[in-house]
């Protein structure tokens, strides 16, 4: 008997600390695209990109001559001719290609100016998620627009509008 009412303390006692947990979730999507700060930096980002890959095309496109002229002259060059071009063609592959790694690559160019824009208006929502949580109490705050799959989520529990205006910007711009 002291072992059936022992178990029985111990289920509702688990289900008293379990309900005093409090959960809440935001949708960073959604606040980033309420932030006109992020919306120019992305802006800025795409222009910087579009004019990357531009530049790189452009480099394409005078190696791909390069290559036809050679085509064409291949059958009038010597053997020492030939050999030069097509080097002087894979040098230039070569540096073209590196510079869209240089551009575009894990730590490349392209990172680093995100992190510069981007990662301070991200930290700021982080901070300010971190001080909705510790003011009302949050045991988890969940981010709707990850990769963090939730089949239902009730409207009541979304604290992105509070996160915005503790920001200090208007929600509602762009709602879902």
């Amino acid at each position: 008997m002291k072992k059936l009412a022992l178990i029985f303390g111990l289920i509702f006692g688990t289900a008293a600390l379990s309900s005093a947990q409090r959960f809440a979730y935001v949708d960073t999507q959604y606040i980033l695209s309420n932030i006109p700060e992020y919306k120019a930096a992305q802006d800025q980002l795409d222009k910087i990109s579009v004019g990357w890959q531009k530049e790189i095309e452009a480099k394409y496109t005078d190696i791909d001559k390069l290559y036809k002229a050679y085509q064409a002259d291949q059958i009038l060059l010597t053997e020492d001719m030939k050999k030069k071009r097509q080097e002087e063609i894979e040098t230039k592959e070569k540096a073209v290609k590196d510079l869209q790694k240089q551009r575009f690559g894990v730590g490349g160019d392209l990172f680093k100016k995100r992190e510069d824009l981007v990662k301070p208006i991200q930290d700021k929502v982080y901070n300010a998620v971190k001080a909705l949580a510790e003011k009302d109490n949050y045991a988890v705050i969940f981010d709707k627009s990850s990769d963090l799959t939730m089949l239902y989520t009730s409207e009541k529990y979304d604290k992105s509008d509070e996160v915005l205006e503790s920001m200090g910007y208007k929600p509602g711009a762009n709602k879902r």
